[in-house]
């Protein structure tokens, strides 16, 4: 996984270019019995972390003069009334969220077999967006459609999962129908390739193999990343130290620092 696609300025858009690659890459492997559909589902929330809703890094405000000798946040001070130059802050602001999911479809039943679900900060950061997005894992995981979870975001708790769970930066879950409540767990780290897993349909069909690093490459160069992208300055949200030097490396050896 590429870390800096984790920034705010850029996740919205890959999200959505992930999901229909992954559509596109699909749809001709399920013809005739499935189709591959996009869904789409709108809310507001509030974010927490200003960061990591699509908030810039950085504000720069233009400092007020002292007046005399005065601190910066007095004017003047006369006949006992003091004017105070205002501090300039944020509030909190519902914030609009789109995200896609991909429905596998059953062909004339328009049964939904498969739900795979590309998480976004909005899914894992508490608040509104989490609240729902849990109540539709619950419902689909006590259905018969199969769930596949796609967690390529480092940031916030992940989704919960019981049992014995090796820490990770990233995971895939695909949890089938039929064997629930187990399911497999695809954990791996900055520094892995993103394993491939099966898609799952329906008992009497083959699994299909999905394999995702091909299309991130794929979906990187189309996008022109490498030019939005600033890899002299360190990811958001910053990485731990060996990662981090990980990464440093990396980018040397490839000439972008």
């Amino acid at each position: 996984m590429n870390p800096y696609l984790e920034h705010p300025d850029l996740w919205q858009e890959f999200h959505s270019r992930f999901i229909v690659a992954i559509a596109d890459e699909l749809g001709p492997q399920l013809r005739p019995k499935y189709r591959a559909a996009v869904g789409k589902r709108v809310y507001e929330d509030i974010g927490t972390d200003l960061t990591l809703v699509g908030r810039p890094d950085t504000t720069v405000y233009r400092v007020m003069p002292a007046t005399d000798s005065l601190p910066p946040t007095v004017a003047s001070a006369q006949d006992g009334v003091v004017a105070t130059v205002p501090v300039m802050v944020e509030v909190p602001m519902p914030e609009e969220i789109r995200e896609r999911y991909l429905e596998i479809r059953e062909i004339g039943t328009g049964e939904v077999v498969t739900t795979l679900e590309l998480l976004s900060p909005s899914n894992k950061r508490p608040g509104k967006g989490r609240s729902q997005y849990e109540a539709k894992r619950l419902a689909i995981l006590g259905s018969r459609t199969h769930l596949i979870e796609v967690d390529l975001i480092r940031a916030f708790a992940p989704l919960p999962i019981q049992g014995a769970v090796p820490p990770s930066l990233y995971r895939i879950l695909v949890s089938r129908a039929e064997p629930r409540p187990q399911a497999a767990l695809y954990p791996f780290n900055l520094a892995d390739p993103i394993p491939p897993f099966p898609l799952p349909l329906k008992p009497e069909d083959a699994d299909f193999n999905i394999e995702l690093q091909p299309l991130l490459q794929q979906i990187y160069d189309r996008a022109a990343y490498d030019l939005a992208i600033d890899y002299q300055q360190d990811p958001v949200p910053p990485l731990a130290a060996p990662d981090q030097a990980w990464l440093h490396r990396l980018l040397q050896q490839q000439g972008y620092r």
